[in-house]
């Protein structure tokens, strides 16, 4: 291949990649629009949904520990003042902002399908095969953190963190944008947290991480875990344990495909 047959191939791929990510982005500010175009909806529903005092979260909570006879603040739970707007700008660019967040949020699987579809071509058919379920199993777990996140992680922190007080000398007295933040970061967060076996399945098989070293450091991360769950949750056993279930569940299923993918590569190479 001459030199300026593959600078015509690196011109093509770049112009593939141009189309992947116009598209993308198209998806994203196409849901973004619709987003909204209900931000009312958006916003007294899912966003702010955690201030209402008859969340289901709280309510479930609350019935758990009256089964055990325990007293819970989540049996009351009350939010006295509205989030405050300090600026003439601040509710329209925060809802412009978000929407675009929850466009991503809302777009991941076809983001994922737009990434499949410019690596595809650089596969093997035997490649493509095996990796036909990544689409579907990243999407679940993106949006199995999104739950989590949602149900789980928001109210329990935002409940604690709104009745968190140093002394009755300071108030607390909210903004929209730090609650919405506080909200967006954690379902982003949690979100991407829960895609830890699809980054451990791509790093085992470039050779970068094996089975052995994660077991090897699986204290650290159980450490490490704690420490997280600690951080995002209220000081106390119960919450933090709720949380560090779950991804000490996935750090478990990680161990277990990538000695999937070793033992898959030792069958190739024989």
């Amino acid at each position: 291949m001459s030199s300026n047959d593959k600078e015509m191939s690196f011109l093509g791929h770049l112009e593939e990649l141009r189309w992947h990510l116009i598209r993308s982005a198209s998806a994203i500010f196409i849901l973004a629009i619709v987003l909204f175009m209900f931000q009312k909806q958006v916003y007294e529903d899912f966003l702010l949904a955690h201030r209402k005092p008859d969340f289901i979260t709280y309510q479930l909570f609350c019935d758990f520990f009256q089964l055990f006879g325990v007293e819970s603040g989540f049996c009351n739970v009350e939010f006295k003042d509205n989030l405050l707007s300090l600026k003439p700008t601040q509710q329209l660019m925060n809802s412009i902002w978000t929407s675009m967040i929850l466009g991503v949020v809302v777009s991941f699987p076809y983001l994922l399908w737009e990434l499949w579809r410019f690596i595809a071509p650089g596969l093997t058919e035997k490649e493509i095969k095996k990796s036909r379920g990544f689409i579907f199993i990243a999407s679940f777990l993106f949006f199995c953190g999104i739950l989590f996140s949602f149900y789980v992680i928001a109210p329990i922190s935002i409940h604690f963190l709104y009745n968190y007080q140093i002394t009755d000398l300071i108030q607390n007295n909210f903004t929209m944008d730090s609650h919405i933040g506080l909200v967006t970061n954690m379902l982003l967060g949690v979100s991407i947290l829960f895609e830890l076996p699809v980054l451990v399945y791509f790093l085992t098989t470039i050779g970068l991480i094996t089975p052995e070293f994660l077991k090897r450091y699986r204290k650290h991360a159980l450490v490490l875990v704690l420490i997280v769950a600690a951080i995002i949750t209220p000081p106390d056993i119960a919450s933090q344990i709720i949380v560090a279930i779950p991804i000490l569940i996935l750090y478990e299923a990680s161990i277990k495909v990538s000695r999937m993918v070793i033992k898959r590569q030792l069958k190739n190479e024989q």
